[in-house]
Formats: structure tokens, sequence, C-alpha cells
């Protein structure tokens, strides 16, 4: 099947796996049934095996309007995207609309709009969240950055209208119920901190703790019995090793710069 090279992460995401995906992809089987992304994110790995048929879940609430409401309504998304300005000002004002209590009126439009904007304009394009859940990433003050990319805005639309994609919002064993033999999953969960100061999970509410890592690992042992495939990310952690001490690992080297 020939990749449509426009499809890509319209969003910079914590943990990205754009500079992972050839180590990756040596991984994952060559033929799956259904393929299940509990821990969407940015959708770099989604985007780059452009599978037909998929299930696609992230806890974040505003991460998957974002999704919906380019598969739903991409030409009004772009339309609002273009009235943004590239101002310190302005971005903080935007940016404060999610400590209000109007803020649920905003359309699932304005809301995505709101979301890639401060996104592209925020520094280090990170999106973070404090424990409100509030959005709290500084200005980045960019000289031209790139609010309004139609063009992968429409060519991930077709892609999310034109195969069979789920789309949910919920919790990642939720989004794996009813899963059958010969389906695959990538797990990209939020990483166990590699060191006390490195710690970030800032990007749900609430954060990903060892717990979840727990039951994280537990879920795996259960796909491993059904006999399905899966592949799993993390920080090579004394804990996350001792955890899955009983699958194959591979380790790779990955770049990166959040606290730059």
């Amino acid at each position: 099947m020939k990749k449509n090279k426009l499809i890509a992460p319209f969003l910079k995401w914590v943990g990205g796996k754009r500079q992972l995906m050839p180590a990756i992809k040596e991984l994952i089987p060559k033929n799956y049934t259904n393929y299940y992304e509990p821990f969407i994110g940015g959708g770099a790995v989604l985007f780059d095996l452009q599978p037909k048929n998929a299930v696609i879940n992230d806890f974040n609430e505003e991460l998957i309007n974002v999704y919906q409401t380019i598969k739903e309504n991409p030409e009004e998304l772009i339309s609002d995207l273009k009235t943004h300005k590239n101002e310190s000002d302005y971005f903080y004002d935007l940016r404060a609309l999610d400590r209000e209590d109007n803020f649920e009126n905003l359309s699932n439009i304005k809301k995505a709009s709101r979301v890639i904007y401060l996104n592209k304009t925020c520094y280090n394009g990170l999106y973070r969240v404090n424990n409100s859940g509030e959005f709290n990433s500084p200005f980045g003050r960019y000289k031209n950055p790139n609010i309004v990319n139609e063009t992968t805005i429409r060519a991930v639309s077709k892609y999310l209208n034109t195969n069979k994609i789920t789309i949910l919002n919920g919790d990642f064993e939720e989004a794996l119920k009813g899963i059958k033999k010969g389906s695959f999953v990538y797990f990209d969960p939020p990483y166990h901190p590699v060191s006390a100061s490195s710690n970030f999970t800032g990007y749900v509410q609430g954060g990903f703790d060892m717990y979840e890592q727990v039951r994280l690992r537990d879920l795996c042992n259960k796909l491993n019995e059904k006999g399905i495939n899966f592949l799993l990310s993390n920080s090579a952690t004394q804990f996350i090793e001792d955890l899955y001490k009983d699958y194959k690992i591979s380790y790779v080297k990955a770049n990166r710069s959040i606290n730059s």
C-alpha cells in the first residue's frame, strides 16, 4: 500500500515518536487485522503506518477533540485557525480561557483551534497542563509559527474518513475492549521518569504513576496470554526493566529536548 506522505502529526507532543520510527517499524509485525493505539498522543506511529482498521484513544479530552474536529470539520477548523494572532497578549488571553466558567460553552471547533494555536506558539511547542488541567506553557516568541497547516489537516481528515478509524477518549484498558487475536497494539504511555527532576507527565491532569505502569504491564500480560502481539515504548529505568523482564526488550537511543 502506497503511503500518503502528507499524513503527518498536526501537533508537537511530548515523547513524539518521529525520530524513533525506524526502530519501531522494525519491530511491528508485517500483517495484522486491527491496529490499536491506546495512548495516541501526536499520532506519529499511526500516521506513518496508516492502517485501514484502527482504534485510537487518549485520556486527554482536549487532544481527542482535535482529532474528532479534524475528522468532522476540517474546513471550519482551518478557517478558525486563520483568525489567530501571533502576539503575546493574545496568546495569554486565549490560554486563560480554560480557567473560566464558560470554557465549556466554546464550540468543539474553537476548542480544537485553540489547542493547535497554543501548541504552535507556546515555548518549545509543548502541551502541558497543571494539576487543575489548565494549559500552562508560556508564549514562545516565534517569528513565523505554522499555525494553519492546511495540507496536513486535510490529508489527516481524509485518512480518518476513508478508513475505519474509531476515536475514543477514555482509559487505556477500555480502549482494548473486545480485542481479537490477529490484532496488534502499540503502547506509548507517559514514560516512567528517568530521574526525580525529569518527571514529566503534565499532559494528562493527575499524571501517570507507578501504579498505572503496573496496571499497564498487567494488561500486556493478558494480551500475551491471548496470543495478541503488542509493542510498548518506555524509558529504560530499572523499574520498567523489572516490570517487563519476561519480555523481549530492545534498547534505542533518543534525544529529548523537553528541558532543553
